[in-house]
């Protein structure tokens, strides 16, 4: 295996094939530390481009972040990426946070705005020492050391944004600031992530644009993550899965193939890679990135125990 923990995303993403990459968060207790640690050795073996670790609103999580982050690029060949969020803290409580990733060995930071804490729709309200938004995170990272950068972006608006043309302004502006790729929220069908990324193209941004896809394994994932990610729930895909309903074996069979079908369209449409988010699990990621191809061609790596 040829990833080292050491590189950086850029480096990771910049092949000649389509990749994948893993999102992670840390783990509440002891129990979750070990389902967690299960997902990632199972994962390891089929080399994604980076995982990534979540940080909770207000900081909530930022110890077990730096930790979790930090275990994975000491004890394992993945390529490691924190998330890092403005909600709740100065700009000396950020600097400080990027010294403790940076201290940690972290080279790779995803910066992020972040939303309220206790209501990811509620209002925002900047802390009375820190930033406003994101492309001001971006600048103070880039101002902090030599890190690799990454941002999100929203395939149909941020939920916050006056207008698509708005929020395209703002994604370009973080790729001004020094962003060197951005990673969407995750939605369910392609047209409004195509029509993002020709919206940036136009800008004259050519950064590469990464589709976020959560698999759908069951109702509950189905429903709740369109209504947090702000992307809308498609009538047809509704009308479709709408006959499993109830039957947890055959709605998660349903979902799989049509979350298999969406990454294809978008790898048919020259997407360079899929960021899945796996809820910190490993079998239902491990069957799409087999369905895909996404698994090293020279490895023949195949994995079987579920998780």
């Amino acid at each position: 295996m040829t990833t080292s923990s050491a590189s950086t995303v850029t480096e990771r993403i910049s092949v000649d094939r389509p990749f994948f990459a893993v999102e992670f968060f840390p783990p509440k207790d002891d129990r979750g530390e070990a389902e967690l640690w299960r997902a990632i050795r199972r994962l390891e073996v089929l080399d994604p481009a980076y995982v990534s670790v979540t940080y909770g609103a207000g900081g909530s999580s930022r110890d077990r972040t730096v930790r979790t982050v930090e275990r994975i690029a000491t004890d394992t060949t993945l390529c490691s990426m924190a998330h890092l969020t403005a909600v709740s803290h100065s700009t000396d409580e950020l600097r400080h946070v990027i010294g403790s990733l940076a201290a940690a060995g972290v080279r790779n930071i995803m910066a992020l705005r972040g939303d309220p804490p206790g209501d990811p729709l509620g209002e925002w309200v900047a802390h009375p020492e820190g930033l406003e938004y994101a492309d001001q995170l971006v600048a103070l990272i880039k101002r902090s050391g030599p890190f690799c950068v990454g941002v999100a972006a929203f395939p149909y608006g941020h939920p916050r944004s006056a207008d698509l043309d708005a929020d395209t302004e703002r994604l370009v502006g973080k790729f001004r600031a020094g962003a060197e790729f951005a990673v969407t929220q995750l939605f369910l069908e392609p047209d409004g992530f195509l029509r993002l990324r020709d919206r940036v193209a136009a800008a004259g941004f050519d950064q590469p644009i990464i589709p976020g896809i959560m698999p759908l394994t069951s109702e509950k994932t189905f429903h709740k993550g369109p209504e947090l990610s702000g992307s809308p729930l498609p009538a047809a895909l509704v009308e479709r899965l709408a006959p499993y309903s109830g039957d947890t074996a055959a709605f998660r069979a349903a979902g799989m193939e049509v979350t298999g079908e969406l990454c294809e369209r978008l790898l048919a449409e020259g997407v360079p890679g899929i960021h899945f988010y796996c809820l910190n699990r490993s079998t239902a990621t491990t069957e799409l990135v087999e369905r895909l191809g996404l698994a090293p061609r020279d490895e023949g790596t195949r994995l079987s125990t579920p998780a």
